[in-house]
């Protein structure tokens, strides 16, 4: 694996009036279903931060720590990035309470809803941020149950140094296949381990073939019951998990995505300028090169671009 992410190669042309006016570089990485690559383009050997793509990898982690969740959707939870819909916050406001403990036991910083929506609700109603309405406070949660099963401090449950976080790092390079080349502080507090694009899509298919009854294997298969908890009623990688039998996904900051096919393959991607809107075309085409077909994917293969509120032109893949 390279020591430094070389960038990217243009993936998305934003086109307006017939004119092309932007460009969105970045990698992307294509494996089949044994884990060989496809096709790839960009720098997919060197680390990246896949930002909250990382996730299921660490819900597994508290899961073989002692995490004790029997409800599928409290471990979709726990592996998400949610949009602060009423339903989540009271799923993690009932984790919390059952363990007793307060909001206050999260170290996520407050934060308004991800959600438009739900961000709008609370402001109508007079609220403002806090840390249940973090995108991250599930998977937070999580971690403080965990440490109460394993007989760990929660001080400092999200010190790299501390034991859970000892065992989340043991988790994500065991499943990407290599070892954390930087550990980082993610926006909600907790660490975040760089590796390659090609070791978060060989990760993602570990999860969706694995062997039932394994830690992987529920994560994989709580996300995809419960994909409104993963990110949402309208978040991307919600559409795509209810949209494509048998899909895992899981977006991340900066313009990074991965998602997982059992049988068929796996797909890691990263938009070097953080774009979303280049995200799910790139994602589109990519899948497409497995024969991955789905009335969802024909919907994201090109992405409306406005003018006057009409539509003028199109994001649309150059890959």
């Amino acid at each position: 694996m390279g020591k430094t992410y070389e960038g990217g190669v243009p993936l998305i042309e934003v086109v307006r009036s017939g004119f092309v006016e932007g460009v969105h570089r970045g990698s992307v990485v294509v494996l089949d279903a044994v884990g060989s690559p496809v096709v790839g383009a960009g720098d997919v050997v060197s680390p990246i931060f896949p930002r909250s793509s990382n996730k299921p990898m660490q819900a597994i982690g508290m899961l073989r720590a002692g995490l004790p969740l029997t409800d599928p959707a409290d471990v979709a939870l726990v592996a998400a990035s949610h949009a602060g819909e009423e339903f989540h916050v009271e799923r993690v406001v009932a984790l919390l309470r059952g363990a007793g403990l307060g909001e206050d036991a999260l170290h996520c910083p407050a934060d308004l809803p991800f959600g438009e929506a739900a961000r709008e609700a609370v402001l109508r109603a007079g609220g403002g941020p806090s840390r249940v309405l973090m995108n991250c406070s599930g998977k937070h949660a999580g971690m403080l149950l965990t440490c109460l099963a394993a007989g760990w401090p929660l001080d400092g449950y999200w010190r790299p140094e501390h034991p859970l976080q000892q065992r989340l790092t043991a988790t994500v390079e065991e499943f990407t296949g290599e070892r954390a080349a930087a550990i980082g502080v993610d926006g909600c507090g907790a660490p975040v381990h760089a590796v390659s694009l090609t070791g978060l899509a060989r990760a993602f298919l570990r999860l969706v073939t694995a062997e039932p009854g394994t830690a992987e294997r529920t994560v994989a298969d709580a996300m995809r019951a419960y994909p409104e908890m993963v990110g949402g009623t309208l978040a991307d990688d919600t559409r795509l998990m209810r949209g494509v039998p048998g899909l895992l996904a899981k977006i991340g900051a900066e313009g990074v995505m991965a998602a997982a096919v059992p049988d068929v393959g796996a797909v890691a991607l990263k938009i070097d300028d953080g774009a979303t809107r280049a995200r799910m075309p790139v994602l589109t085409s990519a899948l497409s090169r497995l024969d991955v077909r789905a009335p969802i994917l024909t919907e994201y293969a090109e992405l409306p671009l406005l003018g006057g509120g009409l539509p003028v032109g199109a994001v649309r893949p150059l890959w």
